[in-house]
């Protein structure tokens, strides 16, 4: 695949990667204040987002059809997410400048890894070993056109509904 980097031909490869750009931008949140958290957490969210769909559209459906027990795992799955997205909506909904920010944060965090290590073991493991190069490619390719990535670019405006500052009610 010309153009495409190794870490981006291999759908596992290219999940492992975007695990870790997720720590990191947990980080780069925990250590910034002001704006520039709020900016490093709208992109978290942006990237969760991208990332949950992209799971759901190959990495589920594969693990479904192609594992022994898929069912089951998958429903771990949704739950974990399901629970990290409660806690993802706290935290989108009191704003980075909450007291509780940096406490629910870690929260989330802890959700968030938790989730990754389960998908590694349970669900990225079996792709890796059953599917054929050409399959590992095109569903990095699904996983590509999910949506834009890049942590320092993938940004989105926030509503009017959202508290992004915590200062203050929401505009209504």
């Amino acid at each position: 695949m010309a153009g495409i980097a190794a870490s981006e031909a291999d759908v596992v490869a290219l999940l492992m990667r975007r695990h870790g750009d997720i720590r990191n931008l947990f980080d780069e949140v925990e250590q910034t204040t002001g704006d520039e958290r709020r900016d490093a957490f709208l992109r978290l969210v942006r990237l969760l987002a991208v990332h949950k769909t992209a799971e759901e559209e190959v990495v589920h459906t594969f693990t479904r059809k192609s594992v022994t027990g898929g069912e089951e795992v998958v429903k771990d799955r949704l739950a974990e997410e399901k629970e990290a997205k409660e806690t993802l909506a706290r935290l989108d909904g009191a704003g980075t400048g909450d007291p509780k920010f940096l406490s629910e944060l870690a929260a989330l965090r802890t959700e968030v890894m938790a989730h990754a290590r389960a998908e590694e073991r349970y669900e990225f493991i079996h792709i890796r070993r059953t599917a054929d190069p050409e399959r590992l490619a095109s569903f990095a390719g699904g996983i590509r056109a999910a949506g834009p990535w890049h942590p320092l670019t993938s940004t989105r405006a926030p509503s009017p509904q959202r508290r992004t500052s915590g200062s203050g009610p929401a505009p209504r």
